[in-house]
């Protein structure tokens, strides 16, 4: 199985289009010990051929024209629009997960996965999102039901050869959703994590963006995994508090666990020694991002790495 990281940022990207933090402003002046990120998400295969993205960022098109593995190929029957990309799966219905998928629009069919929450929001709330329904089997969802296996499969059905399972992290809805809808719908379907395999090489990775909790038995299957992508989002609980100046909001009220302190992923995760751990979804203002920072030097001596735009890894 093939992993390649198309974005390892937060919502907005690294630098921030409209942020003049120290660390955005360091790096659009060089002085930064650390690497610009576009926003998160995954390709993966299983035969190098055919691929599926987690999640669909609104860089994703350029995420696709620096990845040669997913540009349209030279046909033989003459047919100019083709592409690798068989399918997509969404995590949640934020806009940096979703907005992706208008770039992908022109007519080509796909299969995307969800849960019926998702799916819901995107294709009720949000009229702009039936640009995708312009022809039959444009876009073909398949619903995702939380715990359950999925066998992964392409828009005629024919098998990627790789499996998922959905893990619900009970959080919370966009604030674009209407309070009404939010009210309706479970919150089991709002975000969930992947545990994601190779049946044939029994090989398996976790990904998970937003962790807004960690209870024993996701942990335990989280480190069960040979990778591991985990929510990388702040370092500490008030860092959005302090870098606002008092006016931004918590660590756990953005539903995502902070990287230190006791009940941060770092500490929760300092037993799991068999999977390779990697921070994803990393804000622009988290200190770690700095590569001379006591953050960063800290997550490298417990055995973590920051995900880095375009790595790739073979399970």
């Amino acid at each position: 199985m093939q992993v390649r990281i198309l974005g390892s940022s937060a919502g907005g990207g690294f630098p921030q289009w409209n942020c003049a933090c120290a660390n955005c402003a360091a790096l659009r002046s060089g002085r930064f010990s650390g690497k610009a990120r576009t926003q998160t998400g995954l390709a993966i295969s299983a035969d190098k051929q055919r691929w599926l993205l987690l999640d669909a960022s609104p860089d994703l098109r350029a995420q696709i024209e620096s990845s040669p593995q997913l540009l349209p190929r030279a046909s033989d029957a003459g047919n100019q629009r083709n592409t690798p990309i068989a399918a997509v799966i969404l995590t949640c219905a934020d806009v940096d997960r979703v907005l992706g998928l208008l770039l992908l629009r022109e007519f080509q069919p796909l299969r995307v996965y969800a849960t019926a929450a998702v799916q819901e929001i995107l294709m009720e709330e949000n009229s702009i999102f039936r640009t995708l329904q312009r022809e039959p089997r444009q876009i073909v969802w398949h619903q995702l039901e939380t715990s359950k296996p999925c066998s992964l499969a392409d828009v005629e059905e024919c098998p990627l050869g790789l499996e998922c399972v959905p893990l619900a992290l009970e959080a919370s809805y966009p604030q674009y959703v209407t309070a009404a809808r939010r009210d309706r719908l479970s919150r089991s379907q709002a975000v969930i994590a992947l545990q994601v395999s190779d049946p044939a090489t029994r090989r398996n990775f976790f990904y998970a963006p937003s962790l807004p909790k960690l209870d024993a038995d996701m942990l335990a299957q989280a480190s069960a995994s040979d990778l591991l992508f985990v929510d990388g989002t702040f370092w500490s609980e008030d860092e959005l508090i302090r870098a606002r100046g008092g006016a931004g909001r918590s660590s756990a009220q953005m539903g995502h666990l902070p990287v230190s302190g006791a009940a941060g992923t770092l500490q929760r995760f300092a037993r799991a020694a068999r999977p390779k751990k990697i921070y994803i979804h990393i804000n622009h203002t988290n200190p770690m991002l700095d590569e001379h920072s006591p953050q960063f030097a800290q997550i490298a001596a417990a055995g973590w790495s920051l995900a880095t735009d375009s790595a790739e890894f073979t399970l």
